[in-house]
């Protein structure tokens, strides 16, 4: 079978460049050994997020007193039935990419595709050709030597997703946004967690203010956070209990725990594709491209977690409109990387996009600073949830350079300032734009009054 495009992989990079393809009269087919929709939409981002909404309704229930409701009878988390709604949430959403691809006459060829030469792939066995392969295969949880996952006791993200018992205690190593989401998840479902953390800050690529308030929000769910601590070594007991042997600023020491999960970062899945055999280069587990995503190899393009950049669903996704454009002859814009919003569905959330304050300092760059604590926000206030600030990096031309936000549903108020970066608006242009209220969204508009000295509600 001849197509114009094969994409190999159906998560947030493939399935995009493969729907977009059709949509611009490419014969397409889409190569996915798994579900539909990737890891993404079926083992990390929709599915976590799930967990997290049900971890959300019980706190809120917990403290239903508060907004002057009684509940009779205790609120107990039933992990089974909250793992149940998850799988159901990921199912709904690989049926509907499943249902995309098929709305756009893309072919979906199940099994593990293989590169077989110029313009060939093989899929079990069989050989299928294009003018064009866009390699879309994502990653996986990085297995560490001194911490082997055994999947019971030292756990990825994968099995995270689907315990079946809250274990009383868990270690999480790493506290980036996969191990800040699963501990505050299970914190919040009352299981003892300690977050251990390489670097000195918690969430290390967010702006250090940011991160200093999750830290005392990880703190108020009795939640215990250990920066600048090196894992030496984990193993498991006699008694099924794991042993994590820790070099912090306390010195060396040996913590115990039920359960261990390993969330230090992500792997690219570029083994077994036959990069090696066209020759294709690859750079510290990345495959080497250009701005338009190709490789080395004439017709072949790498895309998402398999290339430099942030590992991130909606980077891959623009990456794909990317390159699926220019190898139709329009002309894309590269994609700007300076402007990628970043999340963490934290409670509080963190959000951010642009440059960090530390990052503006490093470079010796003249800026200011406008901030809006959500303890003003009259919309928080009513909604209970006023922890957490606006702030706003501009530089001296007055045009955004960054925003960090922590604090309840910024996840959705990023785009605003997302937007705003990649237009070039200045503090007086956010500041004069009418926001409404009462909304969680004023904070943007009062954080850049606060920058040009015209603050009115501070």
């Amino acid at each position: 079978m001849k197509y114009d495009i094969i994409v190999i992989g159906s998560g947030p990079g493939g399935y995009v460049a493969a729907i977009r393809a059709s949509q611009l009269g490419k014969k397409t087919a889409i190569v996915e050994r798994a579900e539909a929709g990737g890891v993404c939409l079926n083992w990390g981002c929709i599915p976590t997020k799930a967990l997290l909404k049900s971890a959300q309704v019980y706190a809120y229930c917990k403290n239903a007193a508060h907004y002057g409701l009684t509940l009779e009878g205790d609120v107990r988390p039933d992990l089974e039935k909250i793992v149940d709604r998850s799988r159901g949430v990921a199912d709904t959403m690989s049926k509907g990419v499943a249902f995309l691809l098929k709305k756009n006459n893309i072919d979906l060829i199940q099994g593990f595709g293989r590169l077989r030469g110029e313009g060939r792939v093989e899929v079990d066995g069989t050989i299928y050709e294009a003018d064009h392969i866009i390699l879309a295969t994502g990653a996986r949880p990085r297995e560490m030597p001194f911490m082997p996952i055994d999947g019971e006791h030292v756990i990825s993200s994968r099995e995270a997703l689907t315990l079946r018992k809250l274990p009383e205690t868990m270690i999480v190593v790493g506290s980036g946004a996969i191990g800040s989401e699963f501990a505050c998840l299970y914190a919040t479902l009352g299981v003892k967690v300690t977050i251990v953390e390489y670097l000195p800050q918690l969430m290390p690529l967010e702006d250090e203010e940011v991160s200093k308030t999750a830290e005392r929000a990880f703190r108020k769910l009795r939640a215990t956070v250990l920066t600048s601590t090196t894992v030496k070594a984990v193993r498991v007991n006699n008694e099924g209990r794991c042993e994590v042997d820790i070099e912090g600023k306390k010195g060396a020491e040996t913590l115990t725990a039920d359960i261990v999960l390993s969330a230090v970062g992500i792997k690219s899945n570029i083994e077994n594709l036959g990069l090696e055999e066209l020759g294709i280069r690859t750079e510290r587990d990345k495959v080497v491209v250009d701005s338009f995503y190709r490789t080395d190899v004439q017709g072949v393009y790498a895309i998402g977690d398999i290339v430099g950049g942030p590992a991130l669903a909606h980077v891959a996704s623009a990456e794909a409109i990317c390159c699926v454009e220019a190898i139709c002859g329009l002309n894309p814009a590269p994609v700007d990387y300076s402007t990628i919003p970043s999340c963490v569905f934290t409670t509080p959330e963190v959000a951010s996009v642009g440059m960090t304050e530390q990052e503006a300092k490093k470079q010796g760059l003249n800026y200011k600073v406008g901030r809006f604590p959500f303890t003003a926000s009259g919309k928080a206030t009513a909604a209970g949830d006023r922890d957490g600030f606006v702030k706003l990096i501009f530089g001296e031309d007055d045009r955004l350079l960054g925003a960090h936000l922590i604090g309840a549903n910024v996840t959705e108020m990023i785009a605003e300032p997302t937007l705003a970066k990649a237009l070039g608006a200045t503090a007086h242009q956010i500041a004069r734009t009418i926001h409404a209220h009462p909304t969680m969204n004023e904070g943007m508009m009062e954080a850049a009054e606060a920058a040009m000295g015209a603050a009115i509600h501070l």
